[in-house]
């Protein structure tokens, strides 16, 4: 016997997610899910726009202010070029955790996580009060 592949889940033009809902429910990790994949896209865009201008951008100028200034520019795209690496990591995981059934919930408590959060922040893995309690204990040890 086959195991039945589910039917996929088509969302309403103009779906948010309520509290009124089912907790992560078929059509709330549907919702997340797209978010996620267009967020991904968009960075997998702008990343391609940022190797296109280091390709093409020049960093030997005859004067030595325009050079160093060329290559500030360089560094700061290289820098946002790994940070964006790093966010499609994340955003691969959260895709992952929906896959398994446990995304939209705490890492630390096993809580659900606020839709309004995960609307704001899709990739969240912590509660907003697990965020914060870790923000203070960080603070407390830096300080």
């Amino acid at each position: 016997m086959t195991k039945k592949t589910p039917k996929p889940v088509v969302l309403p033009k103009g779906y948010k997610p309520t509290d009124s809902e089912k907790f992560m429910n078929r059509k709330q990790k549907e919702y997340f899910r797209q978010k996620l994949l267009a967020w991904k896209a968009d960075i997998i865009a702008q990343t391609r726009d940022t190797v296109e201008f280091l390709k093409d951008e020049n960093v030997s100028h005859p004067d030595p202010a325009d050079t160093a200034a060329a290559n500030a520019d360089r560094q700061l795209e290289l820098r946002t070029k790994d940070r964006l690496r790093k966010l499609i990591n994340k955003i691969d995981k959260a895709l992952m955790r929906i896959e398994k059934g446990t995304y939209g919930f705490c890492e630390e408590t096993g809580d659900p996580i606020s839709l309004g959060r995960l609307d704001a922040r899709p990739i969240a893995t912590l509660s907003i009060e697990a965020q914060e309690m870790h923000e203070r204990g960080e603070r407390l040890r830096a300080g």
